[in-house]
């Protein structure tokens, strides 16, 4: 099954993400498929950039969004 997730990449205290398209048995900090964007909580408000055309068509072929990323993709209007 295909996830698309979280990847923290960010320094100790100051963190970064990466929304990235990955096999769930895959480990998070593992190799992944896609990477469809970025997410900035450093800034107020926190920063979402998404390929919207990636993420619809990850989803179309039954890809499964986390939480996280389902609030996030809301935030940046996917």
């Amino acid at each position: 099954m295909v996830k698309i997730r979280l990847k923290r990449i960010g320094k100790k205290k100051v963190p970064f993400y990466r929304i990235i398209v990955s096999d769930s048995r895959s480990p998070i900090q593992g190799s992944f498929i896609e990477e469809i964007g970025t997410y900035d909580p450093n800034t107020n408000p926190g920063t979402v950039k998404v390929n919207a055309e990636a993420a619809k068509k990850w989803m179309s072929n039954g890809a499964q969004p986390t939480d996280t990323v389902k609030k996030l993709f809301k935030m940046a209007g996917v």
